[in-house]
């Protein structure tokens, strides 16, 4: 008898005492929306492997950091943040701070509904997204956010619940082959992933969703436990500052 991948890990979590939530049916599947559409609010341009626009964006606030960069004022966490509460998260202040709320309030939204804001004069994806595009970038908006203040804790910085010991396990096994043990590659991240502990909400949303144009798999289908276990692991690697390599 032949067993897929996925549901054999799903079968090793489970028999090493780690929750993992069932994976579901095929007529069920929307994780592989979720997933691309977390990509999407991450990078989306590198997702769908066009340029970057080279205008800023309109609505990003011309007084703030970015406002010059629009690699980076395009892409919507940077409004809207890793922990997707915008001015009431981790960009309340800083240099990411842009004073516009987050997505929060979208959760459980109509996924139509998401797609008209996408589209409308204020956030101008209309004509750089496609119509899959946006509807995995909406279905993430209304089903595929985190939850991040019942598995981060805000003081610490630390995953709730993380077991590190277990962590290393699943890091050595799955993420430090291209990592490397010790969380030092690849080195144009330009700095190890024990220091991007710093920002921890990019780090479970990229854990749990991959990075856009890459080959990271995302965990979301494994559940929330191997994500905490793998980030309370990151947070004992070294905070070594990596020198990108040359071109």
């Amino acid at each position: 008898m032949r067993i897929s991948i996925p549901l054999l890990f799903s079968a090793i979590l489970v028999a090493g005492g780690v929750f993992a939530v069932p994976l579901p049916s095929v007529a069920e599947e929307i994780q592989s929306s979720l997933v691309r559409g977390a990509k999407l609010y991450d990078k989306w341009y590198k997702v769908i492997k066009v340029k970057a626009p080279k205008k800023a964006h309109p609505a990003y606030p011309k007084d703030k950091k970015y406002a010059k960069k629009a690699k980076s004022n395009w892409r919507c966490k940077e409004c809207h943040g890793w922990d997707y509460m915008g001015k009431d998260g981790a960009y309340k202040s800083g240099k990411h701070s842009t004073g516009i709320k987050g997505i929060k309030g979208m959760a459980g939204a109509d996924t139509a509904k998401i797609v008209a804001v996408l589209k409308d004069k204020n956030h101008l994806y209309g004509d750089k997204l496609d119509g899959d595009d946006l509807n995995d970038l909406a279905l993430f908006v209304s089903k595929g956010q985190i939850a991040m203040d019942k598995f981060i804790d805000r003081k610490t910085k630390m995953p709730i619940g993380g077991n590190a010991a277990q962590g290393e396990v699943y890091f050595n096994t799955v993420c430090a082959n291209c990592h490397r043990k010790d969380g030092t590659r690849p080195k144009d991240m330009g700095k190890s992933l024990g220091s991007q502990m710093g920002n921890p909400w990019e780090v479970m949303h990229k854990i749990v969703n991959g990075q856009p144009d890459e080959g990271m798999p995302g965990l979301r289908a494994f559940g929330t436990q191997p994500v905490l276990d793998i980030m309370a692991h990151i947070a004992t690697l070294p905070k070594k500052k990596l020198k990108k390599p040359k071109k």
